[in-house]
């Protein structure tokens, strides 16, 4: 269980209530220390299943870990968010709530022997996503160009909703329907 890509997916969760505080407590620089944790702990996303693959060190415990570090570091920066009234809580809302019913039809489906792969549609919604907050973080810092941050979460927002509905119908394809 303990290897590099474990470690840097456990970097992440511990990251988060460092990034929680440092963006609700409000100081000389604390949007920029911010951006700096999420991005650092964004980054641990794209390498610990990088070197997963590539040393063959794919493990249950990292299987089971990543998502769940994944979901807890960008619904935490996105509750920060709205708590700081960067974000409006009906678009956060959605989107944590796509992570739940995702998680949940995920689970129902591997539960049947059946696994819904990551889907493009996915990695798109992690990248505005993450894109979305780190934008919102510094938009304070950004002047004229913070409703850019905005425009980003509307994008986000898109593709959080394009995703759920491609799991619904992979979900209904292969759990539902071939089932019936």
């Amino acid at each position: 269980m303990w290897n590099l890509p474990n470690s840097l997916t456990l970097l992440r969760i511990m990251l988060v209530p460092l990034l929680v505080v440092v963006l609700l407590t409000r100081f000389e620089g604390s949007d920029f220390w911010g951006l700096g944790i999420f991005l650092l702990a964004a980054l641990t996303d794209l390498f610990d299943g990088m070197i997963a693959r590539k040393t063959g060190r794919i493990t249950v415990a990292g299987t089971l870990l990543d998502p769940i570090a994944d979901k807890i570091l960008v619904s935490a920066a996105f509750i920060s968010l709205v708590e700081m009234g960067l974000a409006p809580a009906w678009m956060v809302a959605i989107i944590v709530g796509r992570e739940f019913a995702v998680t949940g039809l995920r689970q129902i489906a591997q539960d049947q022997g059946i696994i819904i792969a990551a889907s493009w549609w996915g990695k798109l919604k992690t990248l505005s996503q993450i894109v979305a907050i780190c934008f919102l973080i510094i938009s304070e810092q950004l002047g004229k160009w913070a409703l850019l941050g905005k425009a980003i979460l509307w994008v986000a927002l898109a593709m959080t909703l394009c995703s759920l509905v491609t799991y619904f119908a992979a979900f209904w394809h292969r759990v539902v329907r071939e089932r019936a």
